[in-house]
């Protein structure tokens, strides 16, 4: 279900709580909430659609991969400068982000996974996981 996108602040800034399996139908509708503003929009929090959960969304090349529970277990030294836009606020700001980064996470069947990510999929990952922290850009 296409849940409408939360702009609220308050909302945003809180720490979200960790998913398990009760929390699949959640990460459905992120899924397709992400599908219904391709057209501008590359990954979301769970908290984006008014659930505070530990759970994200990124498109990869068209192709979505939902992580419950990540964790940002290892940052490169490597950073640059990034503008950054995200569907809960107006306009876009500059951050900082690490080239490479390694994650933890449960995937859709709750299975343990750990993956590298580098360039612009490990920006949306960093984004993304900053929402779970209650950090916004």
């Amino acid at each position: 279900m296409v849940r409408p996108i939360v702009t609220d602040i308050f909302s945003l800034n809180r720490k979200a709580l960790p998913a398990g399996r009760d929390d699949l139908d959640t990460a459905r509708d992120l899924m397709d909430t992400l599908r219904a503003n391709a057209d501008r929009c590359v990954g979301m929090a769970a908290n984006m659609i008014g659930v505070n959960k530990r759970i994200i969304i990124v498109s990869l090349n068209g192709f979505p991969l939902v992580m419950l529970n990540p964790v940002i277990t290892k940052k490169s030294k490597e950073t640059y400068e990034a503008e950054e836009g995200c569907l809960s606020l107006k306009g876009v700001r500059k951050t900082v982000r690490h080239e490479t980064i390694e994650v933890s996470y449960q995937d859709m069947t709750l299975q343990q996974r750990h993956q590298t990510f580098s360039g612009f999929p490990a920006q949306i990952i960093q984004h993304e996981v900053d929402h779970c922290e209650g950090i916004l850009i």
